[in-house]
């Protein structure tokens, strides 16, 4: 575990890949019908202090270059998402496995040493809970799933495009059903100029390349310490 680290992930899902800290991605993504702005880079801060599995996830799917040159599929005015490969497959179909990876649903909540996972906190019976991650902010990232299937996460993703006062955390039907694992913090007002059928040029993470001997690997990211651990395959 990370020095420093809270808590340890459950067994289950500790050969999946884990953030145990923050870190930054950078996602360009060309822009249609605005004659000011042609692409725009959105920076996005990770935390894997509260969702390590799903930010994980994320990450490794972005060294794979998984999102690079994909349509966004959906822009509606409520949320932006993407991550639906084209073919049959509605996720990453891990090569190692030839199968759909998918991630179970990680919820953390104030007060809380560790996510719950599997479940929602409705499910759980946890109505009056706070979320760690809320929907509180244009620029929110979480992972879309079947609506009716809590552990079928596995790539694609969403951003909220409403303020706090028509979101407010904990009193909307997001809070507790879906994991939030992020933020937009730069040009996130640009969000709102994406369009279906955009594609994103390119998306990476802000740090160097790994050693191909190495199975983890250590960074100082804006002066924290994090480990971003890879599968093992």
């Amino acid at each position: 575990m990370v020095d420093g680290f809270p808590y340890e992930v459950p067994e289950e899902y500790r050969n999946m890949p884990l953030l145990k800290g923050r870190a930054t991605v950078e996602m360009k993504v060309k822009v249609k019908d605005n004659p000011n702005l042609d692409e725009c880079v959105f920076r996005i801060v990770l935390d894997g202090y509260n969702a390590p599995v799903t930010s994980g996830n994320f990450i490794d799917l972005v060294e794979r270059h998984f999102y690079d040159g994909m349509e966004i599929q959906r822009a509606d005015g409520f949320v932006v998402q993407t991550g639906d490969p084209e073919g049959p497959a509605e996720g990453f179909i891990d090569p190692s496995t030839e199968k759909t990876r998918t991630i179970p649903l990680e919820i953390m909540v104030e007060g809380e040493k560790a996510p719950f996972y599997g479940a929602t906190l409705e499910e759980l019976g946890l109505y009056k809970a706070q979320t760690r991650l809320p929907f509180n902010a244009f620029g929110t990232m979480a992972m879309a799933r079947d609506e009716f299937e809590d552990n079928s996460a596995s790539s694609q993703i969403f951003w909220l495009l409403k303020e706090s006062e028509l979101t407010p955390s904990n009193a909307n039907i997001l809070d507790g059903r879906y994991a939030v694992f992020g933020y937009v913090t730069e040009n996130e007002d640009y969000l709102a100029d994406v369009k279906e059928f955009t594609k994103e040029a390119d998306v990476s993470c802000c740090f160097s390349e790994p050693s191909p001997k190495k199975k983890k690997k250590c960074y100082f990211l804006e002066g924290k310490f994090w480990l971003y651990e890879h599968p093992k395959n």
